[in-house]
């Protein structure tokens, strides 16, 4: 894909479903009695990666034009998959069903490709092995593919080392099926996706703040009889909002509203980030749809300036960082991105990815061990991106090569429909 500098975005868009919510939708719907109802799923190659692993499982589903209808067995109603999961590229559907298999009475066995094989499982496989879990990297380094064979669980409280949704999903999923009482405990709140679905679908989960004033969240799970079929509408993902957020106040002469985006506290942090940074964003008829906060987001093209982003603000805009780097180039002053080592796990190395790219456009960027320093105010001029195959490298560079002089290329563009396809076509709305 090769891009120059616009001026004047103005219009309305809509974004695909949640991705996040999209994959649990159909993992709860599968695991849960009768049928569930999906309303605007996400249809990347992520969130097919899977359906595709649940129909392996036994699970019919049906992927319908306007709707998704998850025909579930129930708890323990899941079957032997005949073959090999194949989880793609999602790091998403492997913890998360990780959690689910380790629970089951049958052998199972996940793999993914090349990328995904190479990200660590270590944070997942070490609780669920404390809970009693056959769980094992086939190649003995800690990543996919993995084995995981039958066994007895038990309840555990876990002290997890890092804020990841992943790793708390995959417990409490792991914790369904267990003995007792299972917990844990993060540094700061992850986003609660999990949570709030799981308590839709009947289960018996609460949420514990730290009375000690302290950021740390626990949430607690009991075995339960049964899971009970939803209908659920899939609120646009903020994540991929965010390329749209950034659009409408880095082009000049720009406005744009973006229509029916979850602002979920825990997955929020960019909107704070931008109102930090001087932002003219306003949310417009907030609502709850189920369980889930919805606004529309109307942003104005703005001048901006560099802050300082750390601590429990990371995890609720750690997908978020590669598009808040192109701001912060774009900003005057200094940005300094710090506590986001989990980085380094995602599809690429993001803080080797984004500096790299960002200094091949002209700005004075600085990896960190756990973040990156970004001087901003310089203009930016066109260049080859190497997305190294991340959908979100490939789409916040796309917005920056909107602002910057000359000619931009995107390399291996067409990764953006892991999570936003039609991503480029979205444009065509707002020229």
């Amino acid at each position: 894909m090769e891009l120059t500098n616009i001026t004047g975005l103005k219009g309305e868009v809509t974004v695909p479903g949640d991705k996040s919510i999209s994959h649990r939708s159909i993992m709860f719907g599968s695991i849960a009695k009768g049928t569930t109802e999906v309303h605007n799923f996400l249809q990347g190659a992520d969130c097919l990666a899977t359906i595709d692993c649940f129909r392996r499982l036994g699970i019919e589903i049906e992927n319908k034009e306007t709707s998704i209808l998850i025909h579930g067995k129930g708890l323990h109603g899941l079957s032997a998959p005949a073959n090999l999961l194949d989880v793609g590229n999602s790091g998403t559907t492997t913890r998360l069903i990780s959690g689910i298999l380790a629970g089951q009475p049958f052998d199972s066995k996940l793999s993914g490709d090349e990328s995904l094989n190479s990200r660590p499982m270590k944070r997942i496989m070490d609780p669920l092995r404390q809970m009693g879990a056959n769980i094992s990297s086939i190649l003995r380094n800690d990543c996919a593919p993995l084995f995981i064979t039958p066994a007895r669980l038990h309840g555990i409280h876990y002290d997890s080392p890092v804020a990841s949704a992943q790793v708390k999903s995959c417990i409490l999923l792991a914790g369904l099926y267990a003995d007792g009482e299972t917990s844990v405990t993060e540094p700061s709140l992850s986003r609660n996706h999990t949570e709030l679905m799981l308590q839709e679908f009947g289960a018996d989960l609460r949420l514990i703040h730290a009375l000690d004033g302290s950021t740390k969240a626990t949430a607690l799970i009991r075995p339960c009889d049964e899971l009970y079929g939803q209908k659920i509408t899939v609120p646009g993902d903020i994540s991929s909002a965010a390329y749209f957020i950034a659009a409408g106040l880095l082009v000049p002469d720009s406005e744009i509203l973006i229509r029916n985006i979850g602002i979920n506290p825990t997955r929020a942090g960019i909107l704070n980030v931008c109102e930090e940074m001087g932002a003219d964003i306003s949310l417009l008829n907030q609502r709850k749809e189920g369980g889930e906060p919805v606004a529309d987001i109307l942003v104005r093209t703005s001048r901006l300036h560099g802050i300082t982003i750390k601590g429990e603000i990371i995890p609720t805009l750690i997908d978020e960082i590669p598009i808040i780097a192109v701001m912060a180039a774009l900003a005057e002053g200094t940005t300094f991105i710090r506590d986001a080592e989990e980085l380094k796990v995602k599809e690429s190395d993001r803080i080797e990815t984004v500096t790299d790219n960002l200094k091949a456009m002209g700005c004075d960027a600085i990896p960190t061990a756990d973040g990156m320093v970004i001087r901003g105010g310089r203009p930016l001029h066109g260049a080859a991106i190497h997305t190294l195959l991340d959908h979100r490298i490939a789409m916040a560079f796309s917005i920056a090569a909107l602002t910057a002089e000359g000619h931009t290329k995107i390399l291996d563009s067409h990764c953006v429909d892991v999570s936003f396809p039609g991503f480029y076509d979205t444009f065509e709305n707002l020229l």
